[in-house]
C-alpha cells in the first residue's frame, strides 16, 4: 500500500510515497526530473497503491506495455524497463541494447527465455520471472511499436565474413540469416543492426562460450564457434553503424508473432543436445 507523509513531516520536505514492493517515490523530484508521461505513471502508481488491493494494483500497472515499461509492473518500480533501456527503448548506446522497433515475437521469446532461465542474466531473469505472461507480451508489443532511432557513428566497411563466411572453419555467412545489412530475415532471424558494439561483442562471446543457449537447434552456437576475436569486433563495430530495422507494419502482425513466441520458447526448452 501507499504510505503518505506522517503528521510530524516537515512541510518543506518533498512528499514521498511508499508503493507496495517499491522504494519511496518523491513526486517533487519526479516533477523536476521526469518527462510528463513518466510523472503521470508515478502518480497513477501512487493512486493505485493507495486505493486498490495488491492484485488490482498489479493489474492497473500492467494494463498496457507502456505502463509495464515505465512502472515495472510485477517486476517492481526499481526494475522498470526504462531505467536501463531508456524512455524510448533506445538503450544506452554502450552495453544496454536497443529494444525499439525490434520484432515483437523475438522480444517476447527473450522475455520468456529470461523467465525460464533458458537465457540467463542476473538482472533480466529476475525481472522477467516476476512478470506474468500478459505483462511480458504487453511490453514486447510496446517496444516493437516504437520507432527505432537512426544509426549513429562513422560508416565502416562491411566485414567479408558477414557475406562470405568461411567454409574451412564452418562459419556460415551471417547475412544468410540476418540480412545484408543486419535487418533480419523472417520472424525467426532477428534484426541485429543498430545495436551498441559492446553489446553485440558481449552476446557473440556468450554464444561462443555456450553461456547463452536459447538458440533453436544450437544454430548460433555452431555459427560463431569458428569466429576469431578480430572478426567478432569487426562485425559488431560495423553493425553499430547500420540503420536499425523498423517495427512491424501492423499491430496484428506483432500480436501474432508475440503469441507464437511463447509457444516456441516452451518448445525450445525441450530435449537439447547431450553435450549442452
Amino acid at each position: 500500500m501507499m504510505h503518505g507523509p506522517s503528521g510530524d513531516t516537515n512541510p518543506s520536505e518533498p512528499l514521498r510515497f511508499q508503493i507496495a514492493g517499491t522504494g519511496a517515490v518523491s513526486l517533487c523530484s519526479l516533477a523536476v526530473n521526469a518527462p510528463p508521461r513518466l510523472l503521470l505513471i508515478a502518480v497513477m502508481a501512487a493512486l493505485a497503491g493507495c486505493q486498490l488491493p495488491a492484485s488490482q494494483t498489479d493489474a492497473a500497472l500492467t494494463e498496457t506495455g507502456e505502463l509495464v515499461a515505465l512502472s515495472g509492473g510485477g517486476g517492481g518500480a526499481a526494475n522498470a524497463c526504462f531505467t536501463c533501456h531508456g524512455i524510448e527503448g533506445q538503450g544506452d548506446g554502450i552495453s544496454v541494447p536497443r529494444l525499439a522497433g525490434l520484432n515483437a515475437g523475438y522480444l517476447q521469446k527473450q522475455m520468456e527465455d529470461y523467465a525460464s532461465d533458458l537465457r540467463h542474466h542476473d538482472v533480466m531473469s529476475a525481472i522477467a520471472r516476476r512478470m506474468d505472461a500478459d505483462s511480458r507480451r504487453h511490453v514486447a508489443l510496446y517496444y516493437a511499436s516504437l520507432p527505432a532511432p537512426p544509426a549513429s557513428g562513422m560508416a565502416r566497411p562491411m566485414p567479408a565474413i558477414w557475406t562470405q563466411g568461411d567454409a574451412a572453419r564452418e562459419v556460415p555467412p551471417c547475412s544468410t540469416c540476418h540480412g545484408m545489412n543486419g535487418e533480419g530475415v523472417g520472424p525467426g532471424n532477428p534484426a541485429v543492426s543498430g545495436q551498441p558494439a559492446a553489446y553485440t561483442i558481449d552476446q557473440l562471446t556468450r554464444w561462443k562460450r555456450a553461456e547463452r543457449r536459447n538458440d533453436p537447434r544450437s544454430v548460433m552456437t555452431l555459427a560463431v564457434a569458428g569466429l576469431r576475436p578480430t572478426e567478432v569486433s569487426a562485425i559488431a563495430l560495423w553493425l553499430e553503424t547500420q540503420s536499425p530495422a523498423q517495427a512491424p507494419e501492423t499491430a496484428a502482425a506483432s500480436a501474432s508473432a508475440a503469441a507464437e513466441a511463447a509457444a516456441e520458447s516452451a518448445a525450445s526448452r525441450g530435449p537439447r543436445r547431450p553435450d549442452r
